[in-house]
């Protein structure tokens, strides 16, 4: 199981960064729009319930444009659904240049807390240590997984049960 997700997220990483690693760097995206502007709320999710800024000293990619990060959202997600087990929630890509990460909990009970939200995510992070790319362009040991979302160019993550409860982070 966590071989299968290793390498989907290897394969991610590296389909996500060799195109945008081939071109010339590119004018940053514009800034994230304020949480009241948020139009994916009462669509995707609920009104998010708690809010946090991760501040990486990582730089984006140069070049990483919107193509890469839903390329890196659908090669995820694709391992998810073709994993041998059923895996409690769903990831997509949205915004106009594609920079905002959705996880929405598929199960009852399963992202119902803050607290299992973040367990979540530190999963996340476990999983994006082990991959070569991850490896070197990071200290492995000291990056999380939204160092590797700001790595990407993605600006906010939302995780949700899909039900009550959402929890936004601010990549900067």
């Amino acid at each position: 199981m966590m071989k299968t997700f290793v390498a989907t997220l290897a394969i991610a990483l590296t389909a996500a960064a060799l195109p945008a690693l081939a071109q010339g760097a590119k004018p940053a995206a514009p800034a994230a729009k304020a949480p009241t502007d948020d139009r994916y709320i009462g669509y995707y999710y609920p009104k998010p319930t708690s809010t946090e800024v991760f501040e990486s000293s990582l730089q984006t990619i140069p070049g990483v444009e919107r193509a890469q990060r839903i390329q890196f959202v659908t090669v995820v997600s694709q391992g998810t659904i073709q994993s041998a087990y059923r895996v409690p929630y769903a990831v997509f890509a949205k915004g106009e240049t594609g920079d905002k990460m959705i996880i929405v909990g598929m199960q009852q009970g399963e992202l119902n807390t803050v607290y299992r939200m973040r367990a979540l995510l530190a999963n996340m992070t476990t999983m994006s240590r082990l991959s070569p790319f991850f490896q070197e362009r990071t200290v492995a040991e000291d990056a999380t997984f939204f160092d590797l979302l700001k790595l990407l160019g993605f600006r906010e993550l939302t995780v949700t049960d899909g039900e009550k409860v959402t929890h936004q982070v601010t990549i900067k």
